[in-house]
């Protein structure tokens, strides 16, 4: 054997041991670094997943109470610059007076006062008051003032109420008052407005019904236009009895048409005439057939509703 192969199979051996040095360091390194990567993710804390935003689609459109239409129908009127003088709080509004309505108080056997009617008094009206009892009918009022104030233009704050009974007592109402639903407890009601001549909120103290000075007249805002209902009255369909006495728009004060005021009868027979309202400019009937008080006034302010947008 040379000298050369001696040094090469002397070499050997050598240099397998390195290799086998080098892998073994490299696998402890590698084990090194697994345990600290592990001991490094159980000394962090968890991370939380993080959502993923999702689409929320918009809220839906609530259609606004009738709080939110005063307070927006408010501010619009205070927003215009009206040079007209007069009551503030009746700008822009349908006044509505029910004539003649028959609202009186007699006093029964046990000593308690009741609103007289002809259906619990008509003895008494033939016998002591020497009248037809047919004329006694409340619950003509109590009809009207159903429909006026339950209407969406009550709602909305546009129409203002008055009652003249046929003992000329003057009546104001608030647009917030409720009427009761049966006539036993209306009755009840009228009493206690004629007696203690006034009604107020349990609640808030607010004056819900009182007794007012005469005349009516005095009441009317400035430059307000009073018109008459009666079958004997010139004949309009309603939306154009509306279309040519009312204006378009109920906030603009630019328009020439001052606040209007309607007198509607709540007897039961007899008519509103010029002689009790002297303040009367001319008589309108809107249908070709008599009508009750009730059906009267749901034409009138289903008109009115429809030209100011109220719905």
């Amino acid at each position: 054997m040379s000298d050369d192969e001696s040094d090469a199979s002397s070499a050997s051996p050598s240099n397998s041991s390195d290799e086998q040095d080098s892998t073994q360091q490299k696998q402890t390194q590698q084990q090194q670094q697994k345990e600290e990567n592990n001991t490094n993710q159980q000394q962090r804390p968890p991370q939380k997943k993080q959502k993923t935003s999702a689409s929320i689609p918009p809220p839906l459109e609530i259609a606004p109470t009738a709080d939110a239409a005063q307070k927006q129908i408010d501010h619009q009127a205070n927003s215009l610059s009206i040079t007209k003088t007069g009551n503030s709080n009746n700008n822009n509004k349908l006044i509505i007076l029910l004539d003649q309505a028959k609202l009186e108080t007699i006093k029964n056997r046990r000593g308690a006062y009741e609103l007289l009617n002809c259906d619990d008094h008509r003895d008494l009206c033939k016998k002591k008051l020497k009248r037809d009892p047919k004329e006694f009918r409340p619950d003509i009022c109590h009809q009207e003032l159903l429909a006026l104030l339950d209407s969406p233009l009550n709602k909305a704050g546009m129409l203002q109420v008055y009652i003249r009974t046929s003992k000329n007592v003057l009546i104001e109402l608030h647009p917030s008052v409720r009427i009761p639903r049966t006539y036993k407890r209306f009755a009840g009601l009228m009493v206690q407005l004629l007696h203690k001549m006034k009604i107020k909120a349990s609640e808030n103290g607010t004056t819900l019904m009182k007794v007012i000075k005469n005349p009516f007249s005095q009441h009317l805002p400035v430059g307000s236009r009073c018109y008459g209902m009666s079958c004997q009255g010139r004949l309009y369909s309603p939306s154009a009895l509306i279309k040519e006495l009312v204006p378009l728009d109920p906030n603009d004060a630019t328009a020439g048409k001052g606040q209007v005021c309607f007198i509607i009868g709540a007897m039961a027979t007899g008519h509103v005439t010029v002689e009790d309202h002297p303040y009367i400019e001319k008589m309108f009937s809107i249908s070709e057939y008599p009508l009750s008080g009730a059906a009267a006034i749901n034409r009138v302010l289903g008109a009115v509703e429809h030209q100011w947008g109220i719905v």
